[in-house]
């Protein structure tokens, strides 16, 4: 696995990536994984590396660049889950960011990957954890002509009242859509979930909307006690084979 990491210049300042890819073989097709609230960590770099080593380029971007790199944050990540001081720093942190900068941001993440020699010409795929549900739909409506694969995993905010709810830009995205939700999240309201299918299905996107059995909000974190190791395993399965299906023809 060759891994390195770049800055690309954004409209707010330097934003630095995590990059990683197969060291033989190539060029392969780009995916951009968008992190969860806690930020950037070794925790989320191990899942990039498991979608390279499959024969991907992987770009993970620290989103809360604007504030400062990992480590930088202003929350303590090892005390969140305990100390509502701290993860109540890390929602201040999570909310210094919208659909609008992410969907700006990834304009110069595309111009890197398309860049990249060992990134191949084509559709890009795209994953989402959490606060980035949200994000990569939003994205994919945005950037529509690049995302061809597109996942989110127990995402939050695809639905809001505001006037910039992803689900309002559903119509846009080309690419296929898959949303997979836990059976017990307190994060994600099941109003919205079953309000899904209706949304997507008048919008038109080619897509499917999954409920893991007996898990919680951030099953596949191999570091949250929620973690479950079975729900894992099928969130990659079915991650693979969604970025197989569209990015490999």
């Amino acid at each position: 696995m060759r891994e390195y990491e770049v800055e690309v210049a954004t409209a707010d300042g330097s934003m630095d990536m995590f990059v990683c890819h197969p060291e033989e073989g190539g060029p392969f097709p780009a995916i951009i994984m968008y992190m969860d609230a806690p930020g950037l960590r070794e925790e989320l770099r191990d899942m990039a590396r498991r979608i390279g080593t499959v024969g991907y380029f992987v770009v993970l971007p620290n989103l809360y660049y604007r504030i400062g790199r990992e480590g930088a944050y202003g929350f303590d990540l090892s005390r969140s889950r305990k100390d509502d001081g701290e993860r109540e720093k890390m929602f201040t942190v999570m909310h210094s960011l919208t659909n609008s900068r992410v969907t700006a941001d990834t304009r110069p993440m595309l111009d890197f990957v398309r860049a990249a020699d060992h990134a191949a010409p084509g559709p890009l795929g795209c994953v989402g954890y959490c606060m980035s549900g949200q994000y990569v739909v939003s994205v994919a409506a945005a950037h529509a002509d690049d995302f061809a694969a597109i996942a989110s995993y127990y995402g939050v905010g695809i639905v809001t009242d505001q006037p910039d709810s992803p689900h309002l830009g559903a119509a846009r995205i080309g690419g296929e859509l898959y949303l997979a939700f836990a059976s017990h999240d307190q994060w994600v309201p099941q109003s919205l979930i079953d309000s899904l299918p209706d949304i997507l299905n008048r919008a038109g996107v080619v897509h499917r909307i999954e409920i893991y059995p007996e898990t919680e909000h951030g099953f596949a974190f191999p570091q949250r006690p929620v973690y479950d190791k079975a729900a894992a395993e099928r969130h990659w399965e079915r991650l693979f084979a969604l970025f197989d299906r569209r990015l490999r023809a």
